[in-house]
């Protein structure tokens, strides 16, 4: 390793383009997309370059301000260690290749000790251990030690609150000496720690305010101590950068011109932590302020549909093939969904009826024809219907259709302007699988060394864990098995021409699969071609952004904000304050603007509505529930409350995920029940409403930039009701919730630049305003969007 001290340095700018305004950048940028931030741990940060540059042997150096660099020689990796008492709140790392600075933003580690007690009052215990979302639900990760009578743990984490338990020789219990806690959203509870301080109201607030021909002007709420500009990947000077009060002015590099589209992102921050990104998209050098400018292959503008390909539609009847096994209830087997069915609805227009933009199938490899895996009651097995037991990485399942109905999907979805995304399996195989045949010694052990089975071990053996025994996990830590599998993704884009892929059990895969997966996609396709990828993990938000950075995946499903989601909505004293602080939490390891996937449901839990109208209860078994009993909507309140969710979603930062059914308030409980064949005729008027209220959301989110790329700012929290308003320069669109049961009124105050505004309301809400200050009466488990007029 070579150290390299930061160096004040003057250079002269070789084989760059040159600009009018002095700034100049490479024919040809060696970052390809946007480089996403660091945030740095206390003392040492290792950071991997190939995640960001394409051919790492160009770099010359990399230089930041107070901050040690430790380059490995291959130049592959980067460690950075802080000088606690002179790291900066926010810092710029540049890495040097052919003398031009490419900038990676840094953010200081806001993380403080917090020591955590469990006291045993005199009882002898072997092992004390603590779990929750401080370390993935994992006690193993935060052992204590007992010392002077009490079991102890430090532990370093940002401020904020982390439900827990503790684990006292194997048992799992709340801590008896804490009253605080809350609802799992699973029957149970877990004791709740408070970390420190949250300021979030004394934070830096950004927000766009003007756009006037090459000049860009932002506004700031509270105290700033300094800003940081990016075009691209490059830091502006303050010669780019005027600051004036509480308004700083922009100006658009000429080398902006060149580009189709660009970038221009802000970060500020004071003693309290950071303030929320700005993020503003040009277009030759022009600020984007309008929907018809954005493009299908924008990724912060699409709205994805899931569709289980089995359960959506039938478009072949000789294909429909369910496996022949008596043990097999009609639930666990093949319905018959088939790609051509998925494109016959293209055709008829149910999509574009819809609005969305994205749809992502479930997978369409080949699976098993035979029987396996046990319920216990009612008894059954399963088939593969799901298609997430693979015997092939590259063949279709023939009951879902030929390969040449695969290609005619794809075409058809691009001539009408959507995306395709496939759900690609990487963890495991079927024990059928070629593959595994051939190499037993590329799966992960199924036995545990103390000879127990580990099979669904989630957490402390996430890596290597079986899902079951007849399904083998790869050991994708090996080279021959991640190149192999790698290459198999990479076929399904370059035959078929697909825009990206879901991926499933993220977290249960080692990340070399990952970097190896990005990096042959950004190597082997151009740089104006759509690739999405967005995985699938359960667990804390720390573990999930991990998998979050330009080397790995562009975006995860925000778990934790639909499970806050979940229990704010459909539980009726379960406040605001719950999902406001949640998407705060959200925004802090995610960013404020992000392509997290925010979800009305999936695959793996009951039905949004089932709990919602009191069909479902938190605390029972909603697997058993839907073998058991016809779950309905018991309540026509759920129909309301499932709009309020897919409002939400639709209003906040991230890409809104529908799960097929959701649109018209498909009940169920968890699977198989949560996979009912999709309804298309002979719907109910509450279901017709539904579907009418989902389609003008959803359009509602493609023709409202602020919704797109728009500044969040909190203007009410109360216990039943919610106001935001998203900002996109001068146009605004405002959303208001009433949870309760009750009628309500409600008032709040807008920012004074939209004053004069006039706003009109989507669905049907009179309001009053007097200046700045609005007034309206919304129903019970109702939502209102203004719109500024002539935006929408």
């Amino acid at each position: 390793m070579r150290k390299i001290l930061y160096l004040i340095v003057v250079i002269v700018f070789a084989s760059c383009q040159n600009s009018n305004d002095g700034f100049t950048v490479p024919a040809k940028s060696e970052i390809l997309g946007l480089a996403t931030p660091v945030s740095l741990n206390i003392n040492e940060t290792l950071i991997y370059l190939d995640d960001y540059f394409l051919d790492v042997t160009k770099i010359d150096s990399v230089s930041a301000d107070n901050l040690f660099l430790e380059l490995s020689e291959d130049k592959k990796q980067l460690v950075i260690k802080t000088i606690e008492a002179n790291t900066p709140k926010l810092s710029v790392l540049n890495v040097w290749i052919d003398n031009y600075p490419y900038s990676i933003l840094l953010k200081a580690s806001q993380k403080i000790e917090h020591t955590i007690i469990y006291n045993p009052k005199g009882e002898k215990y072997k092992n004390v251990n603590v779990a929750g979302e401080i370390n993935a639900w994992d006690p193993a990760n935060t052992p204590m030690n007992f010392t002077d009578g009490l079991w102890q743990a430090k532990i370093f984490l940002e401020p904020g609150k982390y439900q827990y338990q503790f684990v006292v020789d194997g048992n799992w219990i709340l801590d008896p000496d804490n009253p605080v806690k809350e609802d799992n959203n699973q029957g149970g509870f877990n004791s709740v720690m408070q970390v420190g301080e949250t300021k979030t109201d004394s934070l830096p607030f950004l927000y766009t305010y003007k756009s006037i021909n090459k000049q860009i002007i932002i506004g700031c709420e509270n105290n700033s101590d300094g800003c940081v500009v990016f075009w691209q990947n490059s830091q502006l000077s303050k010669k780019f950068v005027h600051k004036e009060d509480n308004l700083a002015t922009i100006n658009i590099p000429e080398a902006a011109t060149k580009l189709e589209k660009s970038y221009i992102r802000i970060w500020s921050y004071n003693k309290f932590g950071f303030s929320n990104d700005i993020l503003i998209p040009l277009y030759k050098g022009k600020v984007i302020n309008d929907v018809s400018e954005i493009k299908r292959t924008d990724k912060y503008a699409m709205i994805i549909y899931n569709i289980m390909v089995d359960r959506f539609f039938n478009g072949k009847k000789d294909n429909d093939k369910p496996v022949e096994d008596p043990e097999i209830l009609p639930k666990a087997n093949y319905y018959g969904g088939d790609i051509s069915g998925i494109t016959k609805k293209i055709n008829d227009g149910y999509f574009s009826d819809l609005g969305i933009n994205t749809i992502w199938l479930s997978p369409i490899v080949l699976n098993p024809d035979s029987a396996y895996g046990k319920y216990p009651d009612p008894y059954t097995k399963f088939s593969g219907y799901h298609g997430y037991w693979p015997i092939s990485f590259t063949k279709i399942d023939h009951r879902f259709g030929t390969d040449n109905e695969f290609h005619e999907l794809v075409t058809t979805s691009h001539d009408k302007n959507f995306n395709v995304l496939l759900d690609f399996v990487a963890n495991h195989v079927h024990e059928n699988h070629p593959v595994y045949k051939a190499h037993t010694d590329w799966a992960t052990n199924l036995y545990l060394p103390d000879g127990t089975l580990n099979i669904e071990r989630w957490d402390d053996q996430r890596l290597t864990t079986w899902f079951d025994t007849f399904l083998p996990t790869l050991d994708l830590s090996k080279p021959e098995v991640y190149e192999m599998l790698t290459d198999s993704a990479l076929f399904w884009i370059k035959e078929y021409n697909l825009d990206g892929f879901r991926h499933d059990a993220t977290k249960h895969i080692p990340e070399v699969f990952w970097r190896t997966l990005t990096k042959k996609l950004k190597l082997q396709f151009p740089s104006d071609k759509l690739i999405f990828q967005i995985g699938e993990t359960y667990g804390s938000r720390e573990l999930i952004g991990s998998y979050v950075n330009s080397g790995e995946l562009d975006g995860q499903f925000d778990f934790n904000l639909y499970d806050a989601s979940v229990a704010v909505f459909a539980k009726d004293d379960i406040p605001f304050t719950k999902l406001k602080n949640s998407l705060l939490e959200s925004f802090k390891y995610f960013g404020t603007h992000n392509l997290m996937g925010n979800i009305t449901g999936n695959q793996d839990r009951a039905r949004f509505i089932s709990y919602a109208s009191g069909a479902l209860k938190f605390d029972e078994d909603a697997k058993k529930a839907g073998w058991k009993r016809d779950i309905k909507v018991e309540n026509k309140v759920g129909y309301k409350k499932l709009v309020l969710l897919t409002a939400f979603n639709m209003t906040i930062p991230g890409i809104p995920v529908i799960y097929f059914g959701d649109e018209i308030g498909d009940p169920g409980g968890n699977d198989p029940d949560n996979r009912r064949m999709m309804r298309f005729d002979n719907l109910t008027p509450d279901e017709e409403n539904v579907k009418e209220i989902t389609t003008k959301l959803v359009k509602l989110r493609k023709n409202n930039i602020p919704l797109i790329y728009g500044d969040t700012k909190f203007l009410l929290t109360t216990d039943n009701t919610l106001v935001y308003i998203r900002t996109y320069f001068e146009q605004a669109v405002i959303v208001i919730f009433n949870k309760s049961n009750t009628e309500q009124k409600v008032e709040f105050t807008i920012p004074y630049m939209f004053v004069n505004k006039e706003f009109i309301s989507n669905f049907g809400t009179n309001f009053k305003i007097n200046n700045e200050h609005f007034e309206l009466i919304l129903k019970d488990n109702s939502f209102e969007i203004l719109t500024i007029k002539n935006y929408n």
